[in-house]
C-alpha cells in the first residue's frame, strides 16, 4: 500500500510538473500576446501623443470639405495638415511658424468673407480653392524615417503661434504666399484686379542653387501654342509666322510679365501663364527650330509670402514676425481670437 501511495504521490508531482512546464511559457507570452501576435495596426505606429491645439486655436471649431464631405476639427488641427501640405517639413522652425500664422491668417480671411462654400463649410482642403491640406498618415508615408521629427516640427509651429494673425487696420489680411519668386515679390495689383496696401512688392532672397525647378524650360510646337491660346482667347491671330505671336511685353520691377500682346491681343502675364500651364509670370521666349521656348524663373502666383524666401531669412536670422512684416507690407503680428470674429 505504501509503495501505490507513493507512486500515486510521483505520478501526482509530474503531472504538476508537466503543467508547469506548459504553463510558465503561456504565463509569460499571454500579457505581451497583443504586442507580439496582433495584426492590428497601431501596435507599430508611433507612441507619440495626438495632436493638441493651443487654447486660441482650440476654441475655434471649423467645418471643413474634405472631398465631398464636411468634416468637423479645431482650427489647430486644421492648421497642422496645412503647413504639412504648403512647406517642406525640413524648413527652419521660423519658416514653419510663418507659414502656419499665414495659414491661420488665410483661414480667418475666408471666414470673415464668406469664403466659397456657403453654409456647407468654412473653408476646404483643395489647393485650387483654399489651401492644401494632408493627413497625418500620408504625410507620415512621403516623410518616411522622418515622420516623427517633421510632424512634431509642425505641430511645435502651429502651436507655439496659437492664435496669431497677420492684421492689417486690426483685421485679417489676405495672407497669400508662394513657392519661390525671381529675387522680388510682385504687388497684387500687377497679378489680380486689387491692389491691396500689404501685398506690395518687397525684395525676397531667394537662394536660386537650392531651389527645385528654379529655372525651368517649357517648349511648344505652333499647333501646340494655337490650340491652348485660341481655346482662352479665340480673337487672337496666330496665322502669321510664330516669331511674331508676342509682342510688347510690359514687365514689372520684379521682371514678371505684366501684359503682352499674343496674336495682337493685349492679356496678363498671369493669364497666359495660366493658359500654358508655366511655373511663374515671370518669363521670356524664343522662337527656334519650329517651337516657342519659354524661360521661367521662380514658382507661382509671386504675391505675398515666399516660402523658400522666408526659409533663407529664416537661415539668416530672422523670426516668424519678421519674416511676416517684411513679406506684407504695414502688418502687425498679433493674436486674434475667435471673439473677435463676432
Amino acid at each position: 500500500m505504501r509503495r501505490h501511495s507513493e507512486i500515486r504521490q510521483s505520478a501526482a508531482v509530474s503531472a504538476v510538473l508537466l503543467v508547469l512546464l506548459f504553463a510558465l511559457p503561456l504565463a509569460v507570452v499571454v500579457p505581451f500576446r497583443t504586442e507580439l501576435f496582433s495584426a492590428d495596426p497601431t501596435a507599430v505606429e508611433s507612441e507619440r501623443e495626438p495632436f493638441q491645439p493651443g487654447d486660441l486655436d482650440g476654441e475655434m471649431v471649423l467645418k471643413v470639405l474634405v472631398g465631398d464631405a464636411v468634416e468637423e476639427m479645431t482650427l489647430g488641427e486644421y492648421l497642422v495638415g496645412v503647413v504639412r501640405a504648403e512647406m517642406p517639413a525640413s524648413f527652419e522652425p521660423e519658416a514653419l511658424k510663418a507659414q502656419a500664422v499665414a495659414a491661420r491668417t488665410y483661414t480667418l480671411y475666408k471666414m470673415q468673407t464668406g469664403g466659397n462654400h456657403g453654409d456647407t463649410a468654412d473653408i476646404c482642403t483643395d489647393s485650387t480653392c483654399c489651401q492644401a491640406y494632408i493627413s497625418e498618415e500620408n504625410a507620415r508615408n512621403n516623410w518616411g524615417e522622418d515622420a516623427d521629427a517633421y510632424e512634431e516640427k509642425i505641430e511645435t509651429a502651429v502651436r507655439e503661434t496659437d492664435g496669431e494673425a497677420i492684421l492689417y487696420g486690426g483685421v485679417p489680411i489676405l495672407a497669400v504666399f508662394h513657392s519661390s519668386s525671381a529675387g522680388q515679390t510682385r504687388a497684387s495689383g500687377e497679378v489680380w484686379v486689387n491692389d491691396l496696401p500689404y501685398l506690395q512688392a518687397v525684395a525676397s532672397p531667394e537662394p536660386a542653387d537650392s531651389i527645385p525647378n528654379y529655372y525651368s524650360r517649357v517648349e511648344f510646337t505652333a499647333e501646340e501654342f494655337r490650340e491652348k491660346v485660341l481655346s482662352a482667347q479665340p480673337d487672337a491671330d496666330l496665322s502669321d509666322d510664330m516669331g511674331g505671336w508676342l509682342q510688347n511685353a510690359v514687365t514689372d520691377t520684379a521682371g514678371s510679365v505684366e501684359t503682352v500682346e499674343v496674336g495682337g491681343v493685349t492679356v496678363k502675364g498671369s493669364t497666359l501663364r495660366s493658359i500654358l500651364g508655366l511655373r511663374s509670370a515671370c518669363f521670356e521666349w524664343e522662337a527656334a527650330d519650329g517651337k516657342l521656348v519659354f524661360f521661367v524663373t521662380g514658382y507661382g502666383h509671386g504675391v505675398g509670402m515666399s516660402q523658400y524666401g522666408a526659409n533663407q531669412m529664416a537661415k539668416e536670422g530672422a523670426d516668424y514676425r519678421e519674416i511676416l512684416t517684411h513679406y506684407y507690407t504695414g502688418v502687425t503680428v498679433e493674436p486674434y481670437t475667435s471673439a473677435a470674429m463676432g
